[in-house]
């Protein structure tokens, strides 16, 4: 990943939270979240809220961060409505503090 990122220019790192009917069950939007996130190959993390709400991080090369938050807003998993996303604390890092794109709990 480290190579890739360089070889991509820019590190970014953003916060979102996506607002809508995203929580169908437990695991079941975060499942797709993960899988577009690892085909992007960003890193980050996914996380339901208790509000009904999914949050988490996105880092990776510009690009590919900028792929993920389009996704975010506009795609989602099959079964979701999305109502809103935002976007925060977006800024340029120069490592990832990250490994891989996981759900927490």
């Amino acid at each position: 990943m480290s190579a890739l990122a360089k070889a991509s220019g820019a590190l970014k790192s953003v916060d979102y939270e996506v607002f809508g009917r995203v929580q169908v069950s437990h695991y079941f939007p975060n499942q797709y979240t993960e899988q577009e996130a690892r085909k992007l190959g960003v890193v980050g993390w996914v996380k339901n809220t208790s509000q009904g709400t999914v949050t988490g991080q996105v880092q990776g090369p510009e690009e590919k961060v900028n792929e993920m938050k389009s996704w975010l807003s506009k795609v989602g998993s099959p079964s979701s409505r999305i109502d809103k996303t935002n976007f925060s604390n977006e800024k340029e890092i120069s490592k990832l503090d990250f490994s891989d794109f996981n759900t927490r709990y």
